[in-house]
Parts: C-alpha cells; sequence; structure tokens
C-alpha cells in the first residue's frame, strides 16, 4: 500500500502549453480589477491533466491492497514466490511503485508555482498568499475527511496540504536550487533510514550476543536484553499471527461504526508519524516538479529527442534498479536477519532514485505518445480524469471502501491479491468513461467546484452554458 495518493493543486495559468518563465523578482502586480478566478478549460495546460490523469489511476494499484488485502498476506505472499499473486505483485512492484505517487508529488509542486504565477494582487481583497494558503487549509481537511468520514487509512491530502504550506516561500527559485533542495531532501530522508538501520543492526547484534550468552548459561545484561527484546519484536512482524488476522477481519467487515473505531487510532498514529517523518519524501518529489515545470517538460515545450533520451535513461537506469529493489523486497521478509548480517546500508537506500527515473520514464513515454496523435481516445480520457483529479481521487475512496468494509459489499480480505486488480481494472474503465461526459455538461467535478468555491469564498458556475444559435 502507498500512503500514499494525493491531489495536485490544478495547473491554472493563462496560456495553454506555455513554457513558464518566472519573474526575476519577488513583487507581485498589483491589479485593481477583478478578483482571481479559477483557471478555465481553454487556460489549462492538457498534458498536466493527461499525466495527472494517469497518475491518478496507476496510485490506485498501489493503494488497493490498503483498501482490501490483509497486511500480514504481504509475508505469505512474498513466501512463496510464484503463482499469479507473487507476479502481480513483482509486476506492480517493479514498475509502479513509488512512482505514481512521485508524479502527483511532482505535478502537486508544478501546480503551486502555477496557481501563484496566474494570480495578481488586488488592492482590496485577499493576496495571492491568502488564497493559496485558503487552499491548502481546505485540502488539509478534505485529507481529515477522506480519512475519518471515507475512512481511507491511506490518505495523503492531509500531508500535501502541509508540505505545500512550505513550498509558497520558493515558488520563484530557480531551477538548478530547486534540484539542489530536492537532493538535500533525498539526502535528509537516506539518513534518516540509515539512522533507523544502524540501530536495526545494533539490536540485531544485541540479539545475537545474547543467543550466546544464553546458550552458555551466563546471565544477560540489562542491555543485551533490550536488544533482544526489541529484535524479537521486530521479527515477529514477519510472522503469521491468526488471533490478529481474525479481529482485522471481524472489525474491517462490520458496520461503520466498528470500522471507525477500529481504523481511528490507525488513523491518528499514521498523521502524526508522516507529518514528521514523510515530508521530506513528498517535498523531494514536489522540488523536482517545479524544476521540470520551468524547464517546460511538463507543458510539452520540449523536442521530441530530449523526451526520446529521458525516457531512455527513466527506463534503463530505473528499471535495473527496481528489479533490485523488488528482489531485496523479497528477501527481506524471507530473511531479513541475513541482509541485517550482510548489509551495511540498507538495500533500499535506492527507493528515492528508482521512483524519480521511473517517473520520469513514464511521464516521457505518455507525452511522446501524446504527441504521435496514437490512441487519441484514451489520452482524451486521460486528460479528462487529470481535469478531475481530485473528485476521482476521493471516489476511489468512496468506491472502494463500499466494496470492502463491512457497511458495504464486505469483501475485505475475501479476495486472493491478483483479484484486487480486477476491481481496479473496474474503476478504471468506469473513470475513463465517465469523466469525459461528466465534463461535456459541467465546467468542474463536484469536489473541484466545492474546493474552488471554498477558496475564492464564492459560488462559481458549475454548468456549462449551452450556446443557443
Amino acid at each position: 500500500m502507498e500512503t500514499n495518493p494525493i491531489l495536485p493543486i490544478t495547473a491554472d495559468t493563462a496560456i495553454p502549453g506555455l513554457t513558464v518563465n518566472l519573474p526575476a523578482n519577488d513583487q507581485a502586480t498589483v491589479q485593481p480589477s477583478a478578483a482571481p478566478q479559477p483557471v478555465s478549460k481553454a487556460a489549462r495546460i492538457e498534458t498536466i491533466d493527461l499525466i495527472r490523469g494517469l497518475a491518478l489511476l496507476g496510485i490506485l494499484m498501489m493503494n488497493i491492497p490498503g483498501f482490501g488485502f490483509l497486511s500480514s498476506g504481504f509475508n505469505r505472499l512474498m513466501n512463496t514466490p510464484a503463482g499469479p499473486d507473487f507476479y502481480a505483485f513483482f509486476v506492480v512492484s517493479l514498475g509502479f511503485e513509488g512512482t505514481m505517487r512521485a508524479l502527483f508529488s511532482m505535478l502537486f509542486g508544478a501546480g503551486m508555482v502555477l496557481f501563484t504565477q496566474n494570480k495578481r494582487e488586488q488592492i482590496n481583497g485577499p493576496t495571492v498568499a491568502e488564497y493559496y494558503y485558503r487552499r491548502l487549509l481546505w485540502l488539509v481537511l478534505f485529507g481529515i475527511i477522506n480519512a475519518y468520514v471515507f475512512l481511507w487509512r491511506g490518505d495523503i491530502l492531509f500531508f500535501y496540504g502541509l508540505c505545500g504550506m512550505i513550498l509558497y516561500p520558493f515558488r520563484r527559485v530557480k531551477a538548478g536550487w530547486l534540484i539542489a533542495l530536492a537532493v538535500l531532501c533525498m539526502g535528509l530522508n537516506s539518513i534518516r533510514t540509515e539512522l533507523w538501520y544502524s540501530e536495526l543492526r545494533a539490536n540485531r547484534a544485541g540479539y545475537l550476543e545474547a543467543v550466546k550468552q544464553e546458550k552458555a548459561n551466563k546471565k544477560l545484561t540489562d542491555k543485551q536484553k533490550e536488544a533482544k527484546g526489541a529484535w524479537e519484536k521486530f521479527e515477529k512482524g514477519f510472522k503469521p499471527d491468526p488471533k490478529k488476522d481474525a479481529k482485522e477481519l471481524t472489525k474491517m467487515r462490520s458496520g461503520y461504526g466498528t470500522v471507525f473505531m477500529h481504523l481511528l487510532p490507525e488513523n491518528s498514529s499514521s498523521e502524526t508519524f508522516y507529518t514528521y517523518y514523510g515530508s521530506w519524501d513528498m517535498l523531494l518529489m514536489m522540488f523536482i516538479g517545479m524544476a521540470l515545470l520551468s524547464w517546460g517538460f511538463f507543458t510539452n515545450t520540449l523536442s521530441t529527442s530530449t523526451y526520446v533520451v529521458t525516457l531512455l535513461i527513466g527506463y534503463g537506469l530505473g528499471l535495473p534498479i527496481s528489479w533490485f529493489y523488488t528482489q531485496a523486497q523479497v528477501e527481506w521478509t524471507q530473511h531479513a536477519g541475513q541482509i541485517v548480517d550482510n548489509y551495511r546500508t540498507i538495500p533500499f537506500q535506492v527507493y528515492d532514485l528508482r521512483r524519480v527515473l521511473l517517473a520520469l520514464g513514464h511521464a516521457s513515454l505518455l507525452l511522446l505518445v501524446y504527441r504521435s496523435q496514437f490512441v487519441p481516445w484514451l489520452m482524451r480520457a486521460l486528460t479528462a480524469v487529470g481535469q478531475m483529479a481530485f473528485t476521482n481521487y476521493l471516489m476511489q475512496s468512496i468506491i472502494c471502501t463500499l466494496i470492502f468494509h463491512g457497511y458495504g459489499l464486505g469483501y475485505y480480505g475475501k479476495m486472493a491479491f491478483h483479484e484486487l486488480y480486477y476491481v481496479v481494472a473496474g474503476v478504471w474503465v468506469f473513470q475513463l468513461i465517465v469523466s469525459p461526459i461528466w465534463l461535456q455538461y459541467f465546467l468542474f467535478g463536484p469536489f473541484e467546484w466545492l474546493w474552488r468555491s471554498l477558496t475564492y469564498w464564492k459560488l462559481h458556475p458549475m454548468r456549462r452554458r449551452v450556446a443557443v444559435g
């Protein structure tokens, strides 16, 4: 499960396909004209919606186990490396795990720049910063609703709203510095992981020493007892716990109130944990997205050869690294002790690098398909899905919780791992069909409309006007 999916800020800009050139200074133009308005359809950057649509659909591949699969099932799955369940896991992990969230984060950073660039300061009225932070505060609230009302334990809107508040001072920073900030975030994330791994290695060493002492009938020191207990607790997480699984199944297949109370401590602890420890991961990709927008990558203004080279580098380096990472996941589940004994640095340190490479590969491939005008109907459908990304993301939470939770169809824990992707395919087809149809009659998705109305504190028109001939 990715704790992960989210909705980027809409790409507000004035000219479709425009390469973004930011002002050299930080002084906004003051205008006495009407207050800022949400972007019109004609002013959207189509390729940003297109990539967002792909990322939105792709993120469900990683989220679906969190909706309907026992977390302990992963350990059983990877301890039996064969069959449709294992192959489904391996393919999804190899090509997509973490990369769709990376694209979302990049687009969120790009969207922040576009949102502020399209707004002008008013003599009387809210400033651009007020609109920006108001928008993010509402996003935080939507995240809380997604977690505590729609009962999706993997919500990320909450964290994106908080991280977005940090981005505002960097909206006019040059691309080179943004990449430097991204590298800094990657380094800090790596250091945090290494510190955790060092502590784990110390516990493992203490455990092995304690075992020797016990075999020699020697009394353990308090430090050895502590290390032994910590390692045994860690190893216990890889072993089946039928009683815990039975309780999980009973709770998740119960009524709304029971599911709510069961998920309440998990949602609360995850919001606390990822606020402090997951921000580097998100900010890393957001800074890269801001830089890519500045270079014209997302706006489809680079040469075809540039996208081809990016595709080849992204997949040429990203897939081998991802193969190593996915194999390490399997080995970690099967032989965590051996890995800790043999590796001074945890193999998962390649996680962020593989995500960046594969995300750029996916985006480049999609833009090349878009330029070739191959399958234009699919490109239009994906663009519509991306334009309604906020609605479609929340819709995925509503649909999937109703399928798997007890107050809906109650399929939690009843499907094999590979069968979960039949549900994913069904949701994809539904959203690819419904999104273009909806936008024929309405300007926004329903949640986009609500979010914009709350941001500007004004009810905006929803239906399209039909010209009378």
